[in-house]
């Protein structure tokens, strides 16, 4: 099996989706066979591929995941969309020990036709986020530069550590990736400073900074690097593909 890296955060409003959906994106254009699986219920990562959300989450169907699969505009990248059924979603966040291992082994058992999965999980740290951690061989947590940027990240990492320490688990801590970046702000310098003291290499060199292209990008329908190529964001994501290849 290929990579299956999981991308969260407890809080919401970090970068994590418009993460999960640029770097699908140019993984596919640097030649992986790559797959984004929704598992946010605002189905962000669906939309802003320009689809729609599935009737039902293929996650909780009957059906082989793989039937599930959707081909995007991007050539090599897949998308297992995104659900807003209340009961489904309901299903999925409520989950018990039993079918949440269900759930892992029906999610990893169908991913082996690709070089890199990428899991967009909702912004907690419930049973189906855990579910993501137990399926994915690396994390990579997306954190905004701001007052609050440490806050509840202990608890973050404490259940990425619990993950880690399971007999079965391949979870690696992939890295921390800085997002909505202003260097003119001093805030942004300090929680650059602390991270970076603290977490040292896990961090990425590259940074994602503020900039209208990368929030626009996805009414679109598309990545930045499709809709403003030229931009700070698309720059930024760009350099953010190459970092986490070298990183295998």
């Amino acid at each position: 099996m290929g990579r299956v890296i999981c991308i969260a955060n407890q809080k919401g409003g970090v970068g994590k989706t418009t993460t999960s959906l640029n770097l699908a994106v140019l993984l596919a254009i640097a030649g992986q066979r790559t797959l984004l699986v929704d598992l946010d219920p605002q189905c962000n990562a669906t939309t802003g591929l320009g689809q729609a959300p599935a009737a039902r989450h293929a996650l909780v169907d009957r059906r082989p995941l793989r039937e599930s699969f959707v081909e995007t505009y991007q050539s090599g990248l897949s998308l297992l969309p995104g659900s807003r059924s209340f009961q489904d979603v309901d299903a999925l966040a409520n989950s018990s020990d039993t079918q949440a291992s269900m759930l892992a082994t029906h999610l990893s058992g169908s991913l082996g036709s690709f070089d890199t999965v990428l899991i967009d999980c909702p912004p907690s740290l419930g049973p189906l986020t855990r579910t993501a951690l137990t399926s994915a061989s690396e994390v990579l947590m997306p954190i905004q530069c701001e007052y609050f940027a440490m806050e509840g990240l202990t608890q973050m990492i404490d259940v990425i550590r619990q993950v880690i320490e399971r007999p079965d688990s391949r979870l690696t801590f992939g890295g921390i990736l800085l997002t909505m970046y202003d260097a003119e702000l001093e805030l942004t310098v300090e929680v650059d400073r602390e991270v970076r003291d603290f977490f040292g290499e896990v961090v990425f060199q590259n940074v994602i900074p503020r900039d209208v292209a990368v929030s626009e990008a996805p009414s679109h329908g598309r990545s930045v690097v499709d809709y403003a190529p030229r931009s700070r964001g698309a720059r930024a994501y760009v350099e953010l593909c190459q970092e986490v290849l070298e990183r295998v």
